[in-house]
C-alpha cells in the first residue's frame, strides 16, 4: 500500500511540475537577455564602452593575425582578380564592411567589385544588395585597381572596421540583435530612401522588426514592400541621432519579445509531447 502511495505521489509531483513549466513557457520570463540586462540596457552599455573594448578586441591574437595576413596579401598582390581570390583578403574586407555573411561568395564578389559603378547596366548596379555597390565605390577597383586598397589609411581603417566587427559579433553572442542595433545606428542616416532600406540586409532587418512587419514581405512585389514600410516610417527621420537611438532600442526590445515567443512555442510543444500530447 506504501508503494502505491509513494507512486502516487511522484506522478502528482510529476503533472505539477510539467503543469509549473507550461505555464512558464507560456507566460515567459520578462524578456531578458542571456546576461540577464535587458536589451536596451546592454545597448546602452555597449556604447559607453565601444571605443576601450574595440581598442582591446585589435590586440586579440587572432584579430592581429588575420589583419597581418590581410596586409601582406594586399600589399603583395599582382592584380585585383588574384587580391579578391584571397580567403584571407575576403574574410577581413567582407567582415569589415558588415559583408561577413557573404564570405565564400568569391565569384560573385570578384564581379560584383570589379564592375563599373558609373556604368548603369554593370552587375553592381543591378544586384538588390546595395552592399556591394557601396563596396565597389569605397575602393573602386575597376578603374583605380589596387591603388585605392593599398593606401595606409585605407589599410588601417579597415583593420579598425574589422576589429569592430568582431567586438560587435560578441556583443550579438551575449544579446542577441545587438549588433544590428549598433550597426543601424552607425549606418541609419545614409538611407535617404525606402530602397536603401530594403537593399540593405541589415537595416531591413531592424527596420521590418522594430515596425513588426513579417519576413513574408519579401515575397511581395517591390512596389508593396516600399509602401509597407513608408506607411509606418518617416525616412526623414533617420537623420535625426535621437530618433535613430530610439528606434534601435524599439528593434531591440521587439526582437526579445520575438525570440521569446519562438522559444515559448518550442518549449510548450516540447512539455506538451511529455505531458502526453494534451495541453489545457
Amino acid at each position: 500500500m506504501s508503494g502505491s502511495l509513494g507512486s502516487l505521489s511522484s506522478l502528482l509531483s510529476t503533472m505539477s511540475s510539467t503543469s509549473d513549466a507550461l505555464l512558464n513557457a507560456i507566460y515567459g520570463h520578462g524578456g531578458t537577455t542571456p546576461t540577464g540586462q535587458s536589451a536596451v540596457a546592454a545597448l546602452a552599455s555597449a556604447q559607453r564602452n565601444e571605443t576601450v573594448e574595440i581598442t582591446a578586441t585589435a590586440q586579440q591574437p587572432s584579430v592581429k593575425r588575420a589583419v597581418a595576413a590581410f596586409t601582406a596579401a594586399v600589399k603583395g598582390a599582382t592584380s585585383v582578380k588574384q587580391l579578391l581570390a584571397n580567403p584571407s583578403v575576403m574574410n577581413v574586407l567582407l567582415t569589415a564592411n558588415g559583408m561577413s555573411d557573404q564570405i565564400g561568395y568569391t565569384a560573385l564578389a570578384t564581379a560584383a567589385l570589379t564592375s563599373n559603378v558609373k556604368d548603369p547596366a554593370s552587375l553592381v548596379n543591378k544586384l538588390t544588395d546595395t552592399r556591394w555597390k557601396t563596396l565597389a565605390s569605397t575602393y573602386n577597383f575597376a578603374t583605380s585597381g589596387l591603388s585605392g586598397i593599398r593606401q595606409p589609411k585605407a589599410i588601417a581603417a579597415i583593420a579598425q572596421a574589422y576589429a569592430q566587427t568582431v567586438w560587435e559579433q560578441k556583443q550579438d553572442n551575449q544579446t542577441p540583435g545587438l549588433a544590428n542595433a549598433l550597426t543601424f545606428i552607425a549606418q541609419a542616416s545614409s538611407a535617404k530612401s525606402v530602397d536603401a532600406i530594403l537593399g540593405n540586409p541589415t537595416l531591413r532587418t531592424v527596420v521590418t522588426t522594430a515596425l513588426g512587419i513579417p519576413k513574408q514581405i519579401a515575397f511581395q512585389p517591390l512596389g508593396a514592400q516600399e509602401k509597407s514600410i513608408s506607411s509606418r516610417l518617416d525616412i526623414t527621420r533617420l537623420q535625426d541621432p535621437k530618433f535613430v537611438q530610439s528606434f534601435a532600442q524599439r528593434y531591440l526590445i521587439a526582437n526579445a519579445q520575438n525570440q521569446a515567443s519562438a522559444s515559448n512555442t518550442t518549449d510548450i510543444a516540447t512539455l506538451a509531447v511529455k505531458a502526453g500530447g494534451i495541453v489545457v
